[in-house]
């Protein structure tokens, strides 16, 4: 694993906790304007406090920011604790040091049951990944354990990389890996994710995993009303999910909170001008769109799981709402009636 020397306090006055950390990182500046930092860091396992819902009690992520640049990326704030901006997530990427050493120590806080997941707010299979292999030194400590539950969230198919690793992880544990996709439509796809691994090579990453014996599933996420949310768009997607042999897939709709916003709207602006005053009067006061849409999108996304063979094999991700009325031929879109 390479490792980056560490430079002197940067001297910026008034710096605290992770922002006095982060300006002590040595820059190596690489293709599309992106800095990587290295990362002091005292904790890498974190529990997960969330009024979501969430089916997962621990998280790690390997890095902190992102090159992908999704435009809609929830995760941006993360840069604001360290006195960055929300652009900056994109363009400055921290390296985690020592990520191994500390979860050795720190597994022993997770309790039977509770599942641990990888790359919540950071991809753990981004760029830094090929060099820095933060994520593969994580695997490789979990390895020589037992009876832990752990799921990978990523978009690129390097994850193919760790197949054997994965499989070795899964003698004696639970892991299962989500490959996300927005959309099976490439154009659109590289305006949204500009920088991430093309579609069709995610849905190759999923079947190869599950030939590997990793199982390997899909998450399209986020869900966006008007622009992916069509359902021949998402029949498209779990037609290409069961044709690569996907254990699982299911839908979540955009979640935009206001550092997201920063970045998505003038996106909208520029890509998508027709939907910028109805996103804007729908998220101006939540982040979420209201529940009707949700269960829409869940129904419509349980009748197309039928239809065409996929059995969540992985329910824990999956949201558990019944199909009842059609939704068939139904633009999920902003202009749907929704209860507030």
């Amino acid at each position: 694993m390479a490792t980056l020397p560490l430079l002197p306090d940067s001297g910026k006055p008034r710096l605290i906790g992770i922002a006095r950390l982060a300006a002590q990182g040595e820059s190596i500046r690489e293709g599309h304007d992106i800095e990587y930092f290295t990362l002091p860091t005292r904790s890498l396992l974190s529990r997960v406090v969330s009024n979501r819902n969430l089916p997962f009690t621990w998280a790690i992520n390997p890095y902190r920011g992102c090159e992908f640049a999704c435009k809609y990326c929830y995760a941006r704030y993360t840069h604001e604790f360290m006195e960055m901006s929300d652009l900056d997530f994109e363009r400055k990427i921290f390296v985690k040091q020592h990520a191994a050493d500390l979860l050795r120590q720190e597994l022993k806080k997770v309790k039977q049951g509770e599942e641990i997941a990888i790359g919540t707010a950071t991809d753990p299979y981004q760029p830094a990944e090929r060099r820095y292999e933060i994520t593969r030194a994580i695997l490789e400590e979990f390895a020589r354990h037992r009876g832990f539950e752990m799921g990978i969230v990523t978009k690129s198919n390097l994850v193919v990389r760790d197949a054997t690793l994965l499989r070795e992880i899964g003698q004696y544990n639970q892991v299962f890996v989500n490959l996300t996709i927005t959309t099976v439509n490439t154009d659109l796809a590289r305006i949204l994710e500009p920088r991430a691994p093309r579609p069709d090579l995610r849905l190759e990453a999923v079947r190869q995993l599950n030939l590997a014996g990793v199982s390997a599933g899909i998450i399209c996420a986020p869900v966006l009303p008007g622009i992916t949310d069509a359902p021949r768009d998402l029949e498209a997607l779990v037609v290409a999910a069961a044709l690569a042999g996907a254990k699982s897939i299911h839908a979540n709709a955009l979640f935009l909170k206001p550092c997201s916003a920063s970045i998505f709207l003038p996106f909208l602006e520029k890509e998508f001008p027709h939907l910028v005053a109805s996103y804007r009067e729908r998220f101006e006061q939540r982040a979420f769109l209201p529940p009707a849409y949700g269960k829409r999108l869940s129904q419509l996304m349980a009748r197309l799981r039928v239809k065409h063979g996929i059995r969540n094999a992985y329910e824990r991700y999956a949201w558990r709402v019944q199909p009842s009325a059609s939704v068939e031929g139904e633009q999920l879109g902003l202009f749907a009636t929704d209860p507030a």
